[in-house]
């Protein structure tokens, strides 16, 4: 596999960053988890039924969720606050290290994120990491959120492969698991608290962060 493809948040952004915003916002940071799960359920009932939820709508549906279910009193302003800081994250430490040793490495490497374009640009601009990808691609641009099959499809068609040239490197399981299903090899990056699903295939590489990821596949030459 030549061509990588890197899911976004979490796997290469840090979403700590948001913390003080839901401080501000909602008064307790830890609720950005129950926020993150929220977001990912309603973008997924989205899928299974048919009907796409673009992934900016998901994340302020579910901050509305959330804070009626911690009966919070929360302003639309404030939530679009919450949601407009996911474009001015920071990149995790060893990231921007292993994007440029793989790309030496002479893969071809695609961001390809739920996020809608505008944002995943603004994203990776911001980290400073834009420079090391080939594509920067969204599942918004075939109205189909990963896990489902069309937004893998579309990082191969994009460099005119079969999936099977394809690696996702991803810290969510589910991603894992939709890229292998749509015929895609993947990568997993247990981040802290991330852990694989013990149903359904596995990858062939797991690595505690970036580093440990990008040095397997450099091994496996692919």
């Amino acid at each position: 596999m030549r061509i990588l493809a890197f899911d976004v948040n979490e796997t290469l952004l840090d979403l700590r960053g948001l913390d003080p915003l839901f401080e501000e916002a909602l008064g307790d940071a830890s609720l950005r988890g129950a926020w993150f799960q929220q977001m990912v359920q309603l973008a997924f009932v989205g899928a299974i039924t048919d009907r796409y939820v673009d992934y900016t709508s998901a994340q302020i549906a579910a901050l509305t969720m959330v804070a009626e279910r911690a009966e919070i009193d929360l302003e639309l302003e404030a939530a679009e606050r919450v949601v407009d800081g996911m474009r001015r994250l920071e990149a995790h430490p060893e990231v921007t290290g292993a994007l440029a040793r793989l790309r030496n490495g002479g893969f071809t490497l695609a961001a390809l994120t739920n996020s809608r374009l505008d944002v995943a640009r603004d994203q990776l601009r911001h980290a400073g990491i834009d420079g090391h990808f080939d594509e920067i691609l969204s599942a918004d641009q075939v109205r189909a959120l990963k896990p489902r099959r069309e937004p893998y499809e579309l990082a191969a068609r994009t460099f005119g492969e079969e999936t099977a040239q394809v690696r996702l490197i991803a810290a969510h399981a589910w991603d894992v698991a939709g890229a292998m299903a749509a015929g895609c090899a993947a990568a997993f990056v247990a981040r802290p608290g991330m852990v694989l699903s013990p149903v359904g295939r596995q990858p062939d590489i797991v690595g505690a962060d970036l580093d440990e990821v990008a040095e397997a596949i450099l091994e496996a030459g692919g």
